[in-house]
C-alpha cells in the first residue's frame, strides 16, 4: 500500500492469533498493519485481489478462483484469501469465476499483458478455454488490449511457468529478463527462446519492446540437490525502493546492479532468498501491491 514518497505501508497477514503475537514482535516498531485472514501459504501474489486503478482514481480489488496452482497445493482457506482482503476495501470487487493467479500476468499500465502458455494455457486451469477465449477475458478483467504469449518458464518451477519470474515491465515499452550464466545453465535454451521472442513483439501501443537483459543465477539447487527455479526478476518494486532476490550465486551483484539501472529513482538492494525458494518462490511472489486510490490517505 502506497504511504507517499518515503514508501509504503505494510499489510501483512496474520493467520490465527499466535502469528499475531510472533508478527507484532518481530515486527515492533515498524510501520504495519496486521491483518486476521487465515491463509495455507505466504505466496500472496497469486491468492490476494489484483487491484485495478480507474481513470478516476478509483481502487477496485479484482478477485478470480484460485484452484491450487493446478491442483497440485490446495491448502485450507487459500481460496478465501482474495474475497476476505476484498471485504475489508471500500470499492464493492469485480469477481471472477476463472481461475487466474497473480503471477501469471504482468502489465504495463498502457494496455499491455505479458503471460506464458505453459500456464494460462494449461489444462489444470482452465480446461476447455482457448488462448483467443483468454484474450477477451483478460482484456475484460484488466483493461488490457492486447495480450503478448511467451512459451515455457523456468524448470522445476511450481507453478508452471508465471511469468513473474522470466519477465517484467521495468516501464512502458521496456521489458527485463535473463540470459543463462554458465555452461550448467539448466534454463539455456528457454532463456534463448524468451529473449528471442520479446524481441519481437510489439506493446499495445505499436512500440517494440525495448529488452534488457541480467544474466541468470545460474545452476542453484535445494538442499535436497533439485534444480530450483532461480530468478532476479522476481524483484518487488517498492515505492522508494527495489529488493531483488539473491541466492549466493556468482552472478548476484551484476545482476542487482543492472536492476537498479532499470529504477534510477529507487534505492535497489539484493537480499537473499534461498529460504524462499525453497519453498518455490520470491519476493514478488510473497507481496501484492495496492495502489492508493485518489483523494484517500493510506
Amino acid at each position: 500500500m502506497s504511504c507517499g514518497t518515503a514508501g509504503e505501508r505494510l499489510e501483512i497477514l496474520v493467520p490465527d492469533e499466535a502469528n499475531r503475537l510472533l508478527a507484532a514482535e518481530a515486527l515492533a516498531g515498524v510501520p504495519v498493519r496486521l491483518r486476521d485472514i487465515p491463509f495455507g501459504d505466504i505466496w500472496l501474489r497469486d491468492t490476494a485481489p489484483i487491484f485495478l486503478k480507474g481513470d478516476s482514481g478509483s481502487v477496485v480489488p479484482a478477485c478470480f478462483a484460485f484452484n491450487g496452482w493446478g491442483g497440485k497445493y490446495v491448502l485450507p482457506e487459500d481460496d478465501q484469501v482474495a474475497r476476505r482482503i476484498a471485504e475489508l476495501q471500500p470499492e464493492a470487487p469485480f469477481l471472477f469465476s476463472w481461475v487466474l493467479e497473480g503471477g501469471s500476468v504482468e502489465v504495463d499500465g498502457e494496455g499491455t499483458c505479458l503471460t506464458t502458455t505453459q500456464c494460462l494455457l494449461n489444462p489444470n486451469r482452465n480446461p476447455g478455454i482457448d488462448r483467443a477465449t483468454l484474450d477477451e477475458l483478460l482484456g475484460e478483467a484488466l483493461g488490457v488490449t492486447k495480450v503478448l504469449w511467451l512459451g515455457d518458464g523456468l524448470k522445476n518451477d511450481h507453478t508452471d511457468g508465471h511469468i513473474d519470474t522470466i519477465a517484467r515491465f521495468a516501464a512502458p515499452g521496456r521489458v527485463v529478463c535473463m540470459e543463462a550464466s554458465g555452461e550448467d545453465d539448466p534454463n539455456r535454451e528457454v532463456l534463448q527462446a524468451i529473449v528471442r521472442d520479446l524481441s519481437r513483439f510489439e506493446d499495445a501501443a505499436g512500440r517494440r519492446l525495448d529488452v534488457t537483459t541480467v544474466p541468470s543465477p545460474g545452476r542453484i539447487l535445494s538442499s535436497s540437490g533439485e534444480v530450483m527455479p532461480a530468478s532476479y526478476v522476481n524483484f518487488y518494486v517498492g515505492n522508494a525502493a527495489v529488493v531483488v532476490p539473491t541466492y549466493g550465486s556468482s552472478f548476484d551483484d551484476e545482476a542487482v546492479e543492472k536492476i537498479a539501472a532499470l529504477f534510477p529513482g529507487r534505492r535497489t538492494v539484493g537480499v537473499s532468498a534461498r529460504e524462499l525458494l525453497e519453498g518455490g518462490g520470491a519476493f514478488h511472489c510473497i507481496s501484492q501491491q495496492q495502489p492508493e486510490a485518489a483523494g484517500r490517505t493510506m
